[in-house]
């Protein structure tokens, strides 16, 4: 009787503790679990996913190329991949990458750009809205839009060179796009209250290739950036006017991961 006694209790003793080291184990799964999946901050991925939001302005352009401010915008979408220099904690680091950019211009007036006659396909001028559409017509959207395939190649210094996370940092580097489309857009309302929509997609003369440099002043989650070309955006006796205008953009953005 006492055997089945001894044996009962510690058969009830490897239960317990068994218990026990269960429970340990859940309770260490879940925070390892926890530690490598951080809720509600940065998703530990190597590299960077800028989404960039800024204007769009022409330098250097005759004044019958002005564009509106606000309406003349900038979207770059890009990953860029961190790959340390001077070693992994000296601050520096070299980040290439890729990605997308949008660039909008918001004419003026009544003015849009169309194929130059005498200098043939490869190549624009400007031409009034209505003496293409019509002289009653109520213009409401004049856009001209171009996107680049872009290749950004960044230096950075982070200034907590133990996280570089969730340091403050300072970036130069260089871009160069290649065009992969363009088009006008030009939005209007006709004398019957009719809503028109017209979208002209072609190269209108622009270069095939930009390139020019930018900075970046970052924060963790969001930085300021600024873009200035060094080519320009028509190629020579093809944009409208004979103009040699170059870009300059700048905004904020956010990165993603």
């Amino acid at each position: 009787m006492k055997k089945v006694a001894l044996v009962t209790l510690f058969c009830m003793l490897l239960g317990v503790v068994y218990a026990q080291e269960s429970t340990q184990s859940e309770e260490n799964a879940v925070k390892k679990t926890r530690e490598r999946t951080p809720i509600g901050g940065r998703p530990d991925l190597k590299g960077d996913l800028f989404v960039d939001f800024g204007f769009n302005l022409l330098n250097n352009r005759p004044s019958e190329l002005n564009t509106r401010f606000f309406a003349s915008r900038t979207l770059n979408v890009s990953y860029q991949y961190p790959i340390p220099i001077f070693g992994e904690r000296s601050g520096f680091s070299f980040n290439p990458g890729i990605g997308i950019g949008s660039d909008r211009m918001a004419l003026r007036a009544d003015s849009t750009f169309v194929t130059n006659p005498t200098l043939g396909p490869e190549s624009s001028m400007l031409a009034s809205i209505r003496g293409l559409y019509g002289d009653d017509i109520q213009i409401r959207r004049n856009n001209f839009i171009a996107n680049y395939l872009d290749i950004p190649l960044e230096f950075r210094y982070h200034f907590n060179k133990s996280d570089y996370n969730r340091s403050f940092k300072i970036a130069v580097g260089a871009k160069v796009g290649l065009l992969m489309n363009a088009h006008t857009k030009v939005a209007y309302t006709d004398p019957d209250g009719n809503r028109r929509q017209i979208k002209d997609r072609q190269n209108y003369g622009l270069n095939p290739i930009r390139y020019g440099v930018y900075t970046r002043v970052a924060f963790p989650g969001f930085n300021f950036w600024g873009y200035y070309g060094l080519n320009n955006i028509w190629r020579e006796g093809q944009g409208p006017l004979n103009t040699e205008a170059n870009q300059i953009n700048f905004g904020i953005s956010v990165a993603l991961f």
